[in-house]
């Protein structure tokens, strides 16, 4: 049975450097956990999570798990450079389903319109929902919520980039979504 993927989604730019740490770590206990990392590939809350994920495989002598960036455009030039396999869409934002749809639980760091939406695709197509709190955004508002009622289940909300991947794997056994 190959290993879980877990999806990052947060903003494309960050303003704040705690936001990119907290994705940063997020990538990183991806990793540690033996996931996949799967993310759109780009820059942001992605090149962290990216940046994370590829330190901490470093560190463990690289052993852990694979970096798929599902990109937007049509180059796989334009990923960033710590993606190890890169999918380009020529999608532009549409691809926000592809990125969603590849991963068995979705964590929401901070985030604009682009997560939203990733969030509602997560939603609607049953994928277990986590929300790392402390880096704002949609994670924030949507963390302990509903989107609709086609769901019995909510957001789960975390405060840890680590507890946000043990919840998401949680998830993940328990069949959720």
């Amino acid at each position: 049975m190959p290993a879980p993927a877990i999806t990052v989604c947060g903003a494309s730019r960050i303003v704040d450097p705690a936001i990119a740490a907290l994705a940063r770590e997020v990538g990183a206990a991806i990793v540690r956990a033996g996931c996949t990392l799967v993310c759109g590939g780009m820059d942001g809350v992605m090149h962290a999570a990216c940046m994370g994920a590829a330190d901490a495989r470093m560190m463990a002598g690289g052993q852990g798990g694979l970096i798929v960036g599902i990109t937007p455009g049509a180059r796989k030039a334009d990923a960033n450079p710590y993606c190890d396999v890169v999918i380009p869409t020529g999608l532009g934002y549409a691809r926000n389903s592809l990125v969603v749809l590849a991963g068995d639980a979705v964590i929401l760091v901070g985030g604009g319109a682009g997560t939203l939406s990733e969030a509602a695709f997560a939603w609607q197509y049953g994928k277990p929902i986590v929300a790392l709190v402390p880096s704002g955004g949609w994670a924030a508002s949507l963390a302990g919520t509903t989107i609709d009622d086609r769901r019995a289940d909510w957001i789960v909300s975390a405060q840890t980039p680590a507890e946000a991947v043990e919840r998401a794997l949680e998830l993940i056994r328990a069949g959720a979504g």
